[in-house]
């Protein structure tokens, strides 16, 4: 990850991968990056792939909006 980069999470997806959620800033504006990183040397180093998606802080209040959708629809699914 950059410098400027703050982790917020990681969720292991393999002994290999896993997703990393991290706050970082381009050209002056801070979003959210949901990015795949792998390893190579069983987790000393994390490398991110091309994989991701970036998040305005516009767009964050629908996401979160939308993941408690998704959390409420596979909850009933049990």
């Amino acid at each position: 990850m950059a410098d400027d980069s703050k982790l917020i999470a990681s969720i292991n997806r393999s002994a290999t991968e896993q997703l990393q959620i991290a706050i970082n800033e381009f050209k002056g504006k801070k979003y959210l990056d949901l990015r795949i990183f792998y390893t190579t040397d069983s987790g000393s180093s994390w490398l991110p792939t091309k994989k991701g998606v970036t998040v305005s802080p516009e767009n964050l209040e629908l996401l979160k909006d939308s993941i408690e959708k998704a959390i409420e629809e596979l909850s009933n699914e049990e």
